[in-house]
C-alpha cells in the first residue's frame, strides 16, 4: 500500500518525513510499530530508555512484579508467540517481563524502527501541510502524518516536595527510576516513604536485606495476597490449548481478566455465603478478589463494607502487634477505590524486630535531614531513602511533551481542568494524534495488555479506513468529545471512586485536576462502544479528504 494521503509535492530531499511517529517502546509502542508495518506505512519509534520495555525497562526496584497473571499479561496477536513463550511464575517479575518484550522486539524485528535514548520534547501540528512536526531532545526534527502516543500510563515518577531531601547524605532512590546496577542495602538503615503497590512489593525484600527498615506510611492500603508460585506445566498447557476462548473472555469482561463478577448483591446473600465466597477468592489470591467478587462492591457502600471488613480482619490475623495492625488497617476509604496491591508476605514483614512502621497521619514528616527523616515526634536515622511515591499517572508523560494543535492551542492548556477526548483515543483540535490507553479509557482500571491491543487494533483499523477512502485527517468533533467526557463522568459518579483521594483521581499530584481518569464501565462495555464507532464509519469524528494532487501540464518543465 502507498502512504496515506497520496504523494507529497511539497517534500524536499532535506525533509525527514515518515507516515507515523510512535513515542514509546513498551507493550503499546512495540505492537503499534508491528501493525504499522503490516499496513505498509513507514514509522519511527522514539524511546527515552536505552532499550525496549517501557515501564518494565525503568521499574527495577526489589520485588517489581506484575499484578496480573503472566498468561493474561501478554500479547495475543501472534499464536506462535503465545505458544512458544513459557512463563516461569504465576506473576512474572520485572526481569522476566523485560526478557519477554526483548524477545518480541527481536522476533518481529522491531528495533530497526526505534531510536533509543531519545526523548520527544515537542510536537506541533502544521495546518497548511496537515502534518505534525516532532522535535526530540537531541534537536532532531521529523515530519509525520500520524503521531501516536505510547508513552504509558505509569511512566512519569511522582517525586514529592519533601523539605530538605536535597541535603540527605545517602542515596535517594525512586522506585520508578531504580538504578540499573545492583543496589546493596545490606548493613544499612533504609527508609521507605510510601505504601502503594511499589512500596508493598519492595518492603518485604528490603526488610530481608537491610540492617533496619523504617516504613513511613501516610495512608494504609488494602492489599491482597498474590499467592505467587512457579508455573505448573499442566496448567500452562491447558491455558495454551484454550487461549482463544480465554482471550475473548478477557476482552468482554469488566477488568480484562477471564473471570466473571458475581451478579448478585453482596447484601442479598447470607453472611455465611459472603464469607465463603471471599474466603475462596482470598485463598486463590490475585485480582480475582478485586474483579471476581459481588457486582455492587464499587457501587454500594454497604456492600463494599463487607469486602473491606473481610480484608481488615485478615490484617488483624497476621500482624501480631495490635497498634501496628491498626495503623496498617485502612478505614478512611472503601475497598477498591484506591488501586489494591497484590503482595507476598507484606503484612508478615511487620512482625520482624528490624522493621518499624511510622504512621505519618499521627506524626507528619517535617523534613529530611543530612542523616535521616524527621517527623513531628522523632528523627529516624537512615543511610538510604526510597521514595515509593508512584507516578503522575495517565497524563503526566503525555503532557510533559509540548503538544500544540490547531491555532496554536497546547494540549496541556486544553486539559487544564482535566482530560477532554473521545474514547480516550483522540482530542478535538489535534488531528491525527492518537493516545494509546489515554485517560478516559479503561487502561489502569484493567489488565493493560488487553486494552493496549484493543487500542492498537482500533487505531490500525482507522488508519486503514483513511487510506482506503482517501482521507488525510481525522479528529473528534467537539460535540462528540463533550458527550464522551460527560458519559465517562456519569459512569464514574455511579461508583464510589470519585469521592476518594487516589492517583486514579489525580489527588497524589499537587495541582492536578480532580477527575476519575480511567473509564470504569469495564473493558467489555468500552470495546463495544469503540467497535460501534468504527462500524458507523467513525461517527463523532470529522474526516478530511486528501487534497487533490496537482499535476504538471504536459510539456511543462520538471
Amino acid at each position: 500500500m502507498s502512504p496515506i494521503g497520496g504523494p507529497d509535492e511539497d517534500r524536499t530531499d532535506a525533509d525527514d518525513v515518515v507516515d507515523a511517529v510512535v513515542v514509546g517502546a513498551g507493550f503499546a509502542g512495540l505492537y503499534m510499530l508491528h501493525k504499522l508495518r503490516q499496513l505498509g506505512l513507514s514509522a519511527r519509534g522514539y524511546e527515552a530508555g536505552a532499550g525496549v520495555g517501557g515501564t518494565w525497562y525503568w521499574n527495577r526496584y526489589p520485588g517489581a512484579r506484575c499484578d496480573s497473571e503472566s498468561v493474561y499479561y501478554s500479547y495475543s496477536f501472534s499464536e506462535e508467540l503465545q505458544q512458544e513463550w513459557e512463563w516461569s511464575e504465576r506473576y512474572a517479575s520485572q526481569p522476566e517481563i523485560l526478557r519477554y518484550l526483548e524477545h518480541v522486539a527481536d522476533r518481529f524485528d522491531l528495533r530497526r524502527d526505534i531510536q533509543f535514548d531519545t526523548w520527544v520534547v515537542a510536537a506541533t501540528f502544521d495546518e497548511a501541510g496537515s502534518r505534525w512536526s516532532v522535535r526530540t531532545d537531541t534537536g532532531e526534527q521529523v515530519r509525520t502524518r500520524f503521531l501516536i502516543s505510547a508513552v504509558g500510563c505509569l511512566s512519569t515518577p511522582n517525586v514529592p516536595a519533601v523539605p530538605g531531601v536535597g541535603r540527605f547524605r545517602g542515596p535517594v532512590l525512586h522506585t520508578g527510576r531504580w538504578p540499573h546496577e545492583p543496589v546493596d542495602v545490606a548493613g544499612h538503615r533504609v527508609g521507605v516513604l510510601g505504601t502503594g503497590s511499589s512500596g508493598v512489593q519492595a518492603i518485604p525484600l528490603l526488610a530481608e536485606q537491610a540492617e533496619h527498615l523504617t516504613v513511613f506510611q501516610r495512608t494504609p492500603n488494602y492489599s491482597v495476597p498474590a499467592r505467587n508460585a512457579p508455573t505448573d506445566p499442566m496448567v500452562s498447557a491447558a491455558v495454551k490449548a484454550e487461549y482463544d476462548a480465554i482471550r475473548e473472555r478477557c476482552r468482554r469482561s469488566l477488568g480484562g481478566f477471564p473471570f466473571d463478577v458475581d451478579p448478585r448483591s453482596a447484601l442479598s446473600v447470607s453472611p455465611a455465603e459472603r464469607e465463603d465466597l471471599y474466603r475462596g477468592l482470598w485463598d486463590t489470591g490475585g485480582m480475582r478478589f478485586v474483579f471476581g467478587g459481588f457486582a455492587d462492591v464499587l457501587t454500594d457502600r454497604a456492600a463494599n463494607d463487607v469486602a473491606a471488613d473481610f480484608v481488615r480482619a485478615r490484617i488483624g490475623e497476621v500482624v501480631r502487634d495490635p497498634a501496628t495492625a491498626e495503623a496498617l488497617t485502612p478505614r478512611d476509604h472503601p475497598f477498591g477505590t484506591r488501586r489494591p496491591a497484590l503482595d507476598t508476605r507484606y503484612y508478615e514483614t511487620y512482625n520482624r524486630d528490624d522493621v518499624t512502621l511510622v504512621d505519618l497521619r499521627r506524626t507528619p514528616v517535617v523534613e529530611v535531614t543530612e542523616g535521616g527523616l524527621r517527623t513531628t515526634e522523632a528523627e529516624y536515622p537512615l543511610d538510604v531513602l526510597v521514595l515509593a511515591t508512584g507516578f503522575d499517572a495517565m497524563t503526566g508523560s503525555l503532557l510533559a511533551i509540548n503538544i500544540v494543535g490547531r491555532e496554536g492551542v497546547e494540549l496541556r492548556q486544553k486539559w487544564i481542568d482535566g482530560p477532554r477526548n473521545l474514547l480516550g483515543l483522540m482530542s478535538a483540535g489535534f488531528p491525527n494524534l492518537f493516545t494509546i490507553t489515554g485517560p478516559l479509557s479503561p487502561s489502569v482500571f484493567s489488565n493493560m495488555p488487553t486494552c493496549i491491543e484493543q487500542h492498537v487494533d482500533w487505531i490500525a483499523g482507522c488508519l486503514d479506513h483513511l487510506q482506503r477512502n482517501g482521507h488525510a485527517l481525522i479528529e473528534p468533533t467537539v460535540e462528540a468529545e463533550d458527550g464522551w467526557v460527560a458519559h465517562a463522568a456519569r459512569v464514574a459518579a455511579h461508583t464510589l471512586l470519585g469521592a476518594v483521594d487516589s492517583w486514579w483521581t489525580g489527588a497524589n499530584v499537587p495541582g492536578k485536576p480532580r477527575v476519575v481518569y480511567p473509564y470504569v464501565a469495564g473493558v467489555g462495555a468500552y470495546r463495544t462502544a469503540c467497535d460501534a464507532v468504527a462500524a458507523s464509519g467513525y461517527d463523532g469524528f470529522e474526516l478530511t479528504p486528501s487534497a487533490p494532487v496537482r499535476r504538471r501540464p504536459e510539456g511543462a518543465p520538471a
